[in-house]
């Protein structure tokens, strides 16, 4: 295929995380030291490790669509609590401006990358990071008891890459070109292929599409901090 016939060389068709991104950070100022010690829909996070977590995938996904495979690419999520840096207030909205900057460019959503030490498709590291930024932006606010919407472009993407795969090239646990070789999950969050956290949520099929991808990624909709 040239570059021609190839619908991602196209900068105009390619998902955009810079929304995400901003939501992200237009939250982070209701966020005082008085929150950072409560609970969030992570099981094993505080908004303290949240905000850690978000700081270290801005890093990670960053450094994936720019191909630059060190350290940051290479670490598995889950191998240890995230560590929130004293400058996290300056240091988070400048990692969010530049993912979001990362990913426009076309030649991010090609070729092999990596990151949370999983080896990927640009295309799928993309997907991946958007959904990122979009359930862990609705983590921080449902935590800090923020307001959170997200365009449907952003919502249709993360309940493509986060729902239970049909039967595919390797079965019912879907395609090998998925982030962890099967359904749901991604390598940033190390989670098993049942949502990042657990098994989809029931849900009604006509809930709004948001609270269907919230429950795709392992979470109630209806989380509140202390239920």
């Amino acid at each position: 295929m040239d570059a021609q016939e190839n619908p991602l060389s196209d900068a105009a068709a390619l998902p955009d995380l810079e929304p995400a991104a901003r939501r992200i950070a237009a939250l982070l100022g209701q966020v005082d030291d008085s929150r950072l010690d409560g609970p969030t829909p992570c099981p094993d996070y505080a908004v303290r490790e949240l905000l850690g977590h978000l700081t270290g995938l801005a890093t990670a996904f960053r450094d994936a669509a720019r191909k630059d495979l060190g350290a940051s690419t290479a670490v598995s999520p889950d191998a240890a609590l995230p560590v929130l840096d004293d400058d996290w207030r300056e240091v988070l909205p400048r990692r969010l401006e530049e993912v979001a900057a990362a990913w426009r460019s076309p030649d991010a959503w090609t070729g092999m990358t990596r990151a949370g030490g999983v080896e990927l498709p640009g295309e799928v590291a993309g997907a991946v990071a958007l959904n990122e930024l979009v359930v862990h932006g609705w983590d921080l606010a449902r935590s800090t008891g923020q307001p959170y919407a997200a365009g449907e472009a952003e919502l249709r993407s993360c309940e493509a890459l986060l729902a239970p795969a049909e039967d595919g090239p390797d079965g019912p646990e879907g395609s090998a070109d998925s982030p962890k070789g099967g359904s749901g999950g991604s390598p940033e969050d190390g989670s098993d292929g049942d949502g990042l956290f657990g098994p989809p949520v029931p849900v009604p099929g006509d809930a709004p599409l948001l609270d269907r991808v919230i429950a795709l990624s392992g979470r109630r909709p209806d989380w509140q901090p202390g239920s």
